[in-house]
């Protein structure tokens, strides 16, 4: 009862899924067959989405919108699992990320359904935009995928090391949660603050969602870069706090887990969030989804403004600023999924790519 008021308060304070529309959001495109969950506008305007194999029927698992219509991309032929070489195929893709470097990554969890990651397929994948062909593919170590693993978003910086480095966050279903730092030159890489409760399910936290309580227990999901480079901020997606870390600590090995946990700021409570993005002027964007909405954090403030709220934003998940001014937004019925309705599929297609206008351009990663 304590957490279903403690909702009533934040709708209170936040606003509610049936209040009034705020902010003007366009419909970008609309998806008929599998939902999807990642999109991603390169810096020539290009719009990518992804589509995870959870038991949808998926033909292609990354897709480039052509004339508002997804296409298998790079090609049909790589959309499809190479059960003798896993690194060479894609198995089932959460996120698709443009590097504003004439590549779009795609990273592949190589677990369908959530099942244990298959070994040698849990990858980042680059595409070269030029030519659409596969650039680099780089196998995460088998000592940072574990059983439980799935990696769910990525953020670059190829202003450190020879190659840059990414950042993945670990969102896990059973734990441990964790953020993941890759090095692009080496493909070596290193859990960090795994299983801290940051990186970790909110204890107690039950989401209320289209009035109902949410049976959901995800691990760090949400990740954003800040224009710098030099803060990481994440999130639990069951969890209504954002937290950050300074990333020249995670680089660090010579950081302990000890210092690198005390060195993580709480930023205090923004709403339950899937999809976090960083524009260049330093704000911050997080969904809502227990109120179909998406709030800005501006530099240097510490309180949230709604941008955008309608009833139509149903789980607003990745987030994309395109070069265009605009945040793209994927509006996927997530928690309608059958899994969370006792075996009822409660999903209403077509799902939605949406955006809105914020005038600021994507945080460099250069």
């Amino acid at each position: 009862m304590k957490k279903i008021i403690l909702s009533a308060v934040l709708a209170t304070v936040f606003g509610s899924a049936a209040a009034q529309d705020i902010g003007k959001l366009e419909q970008v495109a609309t998806f008929d067959g599998a939902m999807p969950t990642g999109v991603t506008v390169t810096e020539q305007g290009r719009i990518f989405v992804n589509f995870p194999r959870w038991g949808d029927d998926v033909p292609y698992t990354v897709a480039e919108l052509r004339d508002g219509k997804p296409v298998a991309y790079p090609d049909a032929a790589y959309n499809v699992e190479n059960k003798a070489d896993p690194a060479a195929g894609l198995i089932s893709v959460q996120s698709v990320v443009a590097d504003g470097r004439g590549h779009v990554w795609i990273l592949d969890t190589a677990a369908p359904g959530f099942a244990a990651p298959k070994q040698g397929g849990a990858k980042l994948v680059a595409v070269d935009l030029k030519t659409n062909r596969i650039a680099k593919t780089i196998v995460f170590p088998a000592d940072v995928i574990l059983k439980s693993t799935y990696v769910n978003d990525v953020r670059f910086d190829f202003r450190v090391g020879k190659a840059g480095v990414a950042y993945v966050t670990d969102s896990s279903l059973s734990g441990p949660g964790a953020i993941i730092v890759l090095d692009l030159a080496t493909g070596k890489a290193v859990r960090r603050l795994s299983g801290h409760a940051t990186t970790s399910v909110e204890p107690g936290f039950v989401p209320v969602v289209e009035g109902k309580p949410l049976a959901l227990k995800v691990a760090s999901d949400g990740i954003a870069l800040s224009p710098d480079g030099e803060t990481l901020y994440y999130c639990a997606l069951t969890s209504r706090h954002l937290y950050s870390v300074p990333t020249k600590l995670l680089r660090d090995p010579a950081v302990t887990e000890a210092q690198l946990a005390a060195a993580v700021r709480d930023l205090g409570v923004k709403g339950p969030s899937d999809g976090l993005e960083a524009d260049a002027k330093g704000a911050v964007y997080a969904g809502d989804y227990e109120h179909n909405a998406i709030r800005k954090l501006e530099r240097g403030s510490a309180t949230w403004r709604t941008i955008a709220q309608a009833p139509n934003l149903l789980w607003p998940d990745t987030f994309s600023i395109g070069p265009d001014g605009y945040l793209y937004v994927i509006a996927n019925q997530l928690h309608r999924q059958a899994g969370f309705n006792d075996g009822v599929d409660g999903r209403r297609k077509p799902y939605e790519l949406l955006r809105v206008k914020i005038d600021a351009a994507p945080a460099p990663t250069k």
